[in-house]
């Protein structure tokens, strides 16, 4: 039934216009709005989009909503740091981060951020 769908997914934040400064500018992806609606979408280099929505009484997701995968989380991270992004750093349990938040316990590199309304990203290896 779904097999050729064009499904997409969504995800809330609290100011459309930060985000959307955030989105377009910090991270450099192509933003477009919807007239007088309040949502944004996010084009994602593979054709897809996500979907972005005002929400007034919105709560952060304590999972990660978006995943970059990138050749080099060095490289990434030291970008974005230099673009304002201040990434996450995490000491619990089996999840720990270096002092440039890159989690190396197992698995893909990964690095976490937040976007201007607490949502959780991340840039992760290939």
């Amino acid at each position: 039934m779904f097999k050729s769908n064009n499904a997409f997914s969504g995800f809330s934040v609290n100011d459309t216009k930060k985000a959307k400064e955030f989105y377009s500018n910090t991270l450099g992806m192509e933003v477009t709005e919807e007239q007088n609606m309040g949502i944004l979408t996010l084009k994602i280099a593979n054709g897809s989009s996500v979907i972005i929505y005002p929400k007034e009484n919105h709560v952060p997701a304590t999972f990660t909503i978006l995943n970059f995968p990138v050749e080099n989380i060095e490289v990434a991270v030291d970008d974005l740091k230099k673009r304002g992004v201040i990434f996450e750093n995490y000491n619990e349990g089996d999840i720990k981060t270096d002092e440039k938040g890159i989690f190396r316990g197992g698995g893909p590199l990964i690095a976490w951020f937040k976007d201007p309304a607490g949502n959780i990203l991340s840039v992760l290896q290939q």
